[in-house]
């Protein structure tokens, strides 16, 4: 078959009417497509609107120690101090346009700046623990440029969640969500201060969800711009509900690199919900440590699936302890609530009331045993804190290449022994025999330690011409090392 085109007239009527029609069928098609388009990318503009004025930004300040910094070279911006202090990065020094300014003894001078939100219309703010640390004075600033001193309600540094309160009513509030609603691949945006860029907006999509980062939380990591001065702020899903507080970035360089974390709004909640009424916040603890169940380790005891948390070692006297619960145990379920995996356990355990009798499941020996747990409650932080600083007595020994330092009661208690000294760092003689961080020395040629000082009595004593074996405890096996000391 054979077809024939006629060529028309370009001043022909019909030719006329065939390109009319077919800019108008073009024209159409475009504005089809862009349509499309439109319809395929989020706009966030309405949600910035709606929640934006929600969003504050929260300005730390602390008493000057000193008129000047002699000697001191130019101070690093106060808005990367906040992830230097909280990550321990190298930062370059830099003049610093916001940083604290100079004066005399006592008179506030800025420290960081960070973010929040509005939970109610009378005042009450969330942000990160972070944020308001060893603060002396809190400032608030909302939206629209007032500034209010907040009163700190609590913190609480396991789950990096604080609570302040402002003086003030009718305020604009954000909308709660749902997190088990939230969905990997979903759209989010992030309102805060980064660098002190007050409200401002970044975007992106949830990246994984329960991710173990943290000791209570599982977090939510999202590929969102976050940088210092966004910490405390919301991230914030299409229907305008706060999903989560962004709290953490993670990064080599000290800003962003395309991965971010987020505390669930419903974990945040409930710590916010004992701050208002506590002050601090109540944990339950069964004082076990645990580690995940590897596939070979489940298969080979026929546990059947990597599941549970393997208790490594338990607490004498502690609530497990009292259950029965032995080293070597998996646990399977608690409270009726299955155990998926390591990290499970400690976040159901910390929910629950101390002094709830629960029921506890157990894999041991190939066998499933039921027991009953009495959950005791959590030290709080403060009494942790001071255990944990508690002025310890340091000693060097370069004889043997060693820095020790006595034994809290909280640690002897922990390794249960009686007398000791902790190596703080090992060098020369000491590092060359295997000694190491953390290694707790418990005799020195037969005699007993019992502190940091009279350890360095006997080392002066030592005979540098002859070898030296010290009793070593490491995790919970103890062994001998011999040293030959350096001359």
């Amino acid at each position: 078959m054979h077809l024939k085109f006629k060529t028309m007239n370009p001043s022909s009527p019909r030719r006329g009417r065939c390109a009319a029609w077919l800019l108008a069928v073009g024209a159409l098609t475009f504005v089809a497509i862009g349509s499309v388009q439109a319809q395929g990318l989020p706009d966030f503009t309405e949600l910035v609107e709606r929640v934006g004025p929600a969003v504050v930004n929260i300005r730390t300040l602390e008493r000057s120690r000193s008129a000047t910094r002699g000697g001191a070279g130019p101070e690093m911006d106060e808005d990367m101090l906040e992830f230097f202090r909280r990550f321990g990065l190298p930062m370059p020094n830099q003049p610093s346009p916001r940083g604290p300014r100079q004066g005399p003894d006592g008179e506030p001078q800025q420290r960081g700046v960070g973010s929040g939100f509005i939970l109610s219309a009378d005042g009450y703010v969330m942000t990160n623990a972070h944020v308001v640390d060893g603060a002396e004075e809190v400032i608030v600033t909302l939206t629209d440029k007032r500034e209010f001193k907040a009163k700190p309600i609590g913190a609480d540094r396991r789950s990096d969640v604080a609570l302040l309160k402002i003086e003030a009513s009718g305020l604009p509030t954000v909308r709660l969500g749902d997190v088990s609603r939230l969905k990997v691949g979903e759209w989010v945006i992030a309102i805060g201060s980064p660098f002190g860029l007050e409200n401002t907006v970044t975007a992106g999509i949830v990246s994984a969800k329960s991710r173990d980062t943290g000791e209570f939380l599982p977090l939510i990591q999202t590929d969102v711009a976050i940088n210092p001065g966004n910490s405390g702020g919301p991230l914030i899903n299409m229907r305008g509900e706060v999903v989560g507080i962004n709290s953490q970035i993670y990064s080599r360089s000290g800003g962003y690199q395309g991965i971010s974390f987020a505390i669930p709004i419903d974990e945040a909640s409930r710590v916010s919900d004992q701050l208002r009424v506590n002050g601090r916040v109540v944990r339950g603890r069964i004082a076990v440590s645990i580690d995940q169940v590897t596939k070979e380790v489940a298969e080979s005891i026929g546990l059947g699936k990597a599941m549970g948390a393997l208790v490594r070692s338990v607490e004498s006297g502690g609530p497990a302890d009292k259950a029965g619960i032995e080293a070597g145990d998996i646990i399977t379920k608690f409270d009726g609530k299955a155990i998926e995996k390591s990290g499970d356990l400690p976040r159901i355990v910390g929910g629950v009331k101390p002094g709830t009798k629960v029921a506890v499941q157990v894999f041991r020996r190939g066998a499933y045993r039921d027991l009953n747990v009495t959950v005791a409650e959590v030290e709080p932080e403060r009494a942790q804190r001071t255990a944990q600083n508690e002025p310890k007595s340091k000693s060097s020994v370069e004889t043997l290449g060693l820095v020790v330092a006595d034994l809290t009661d909280a640690q002897k208690r922990e390794l249960k022994i009686k007398n000791g000294v902790r190596i703080e760092s090992a060098d020369a003689a000491g590092a060359r025999a295997g000694l190491r961080e953390g290694d707790v020395i418990l005799s020195v040629d037969n005699v007993e330690v019992t502190s940091a000082k009279q350890f360095e009595t006997i080392a002066a004593k030592i005979d540098k011409t002859k070898s030296v074996t010290v009793l070593v405890k490491r995790g919970d096996a103890a062994t001998f090392i011999v040293i030959k000391p350096t001359r």
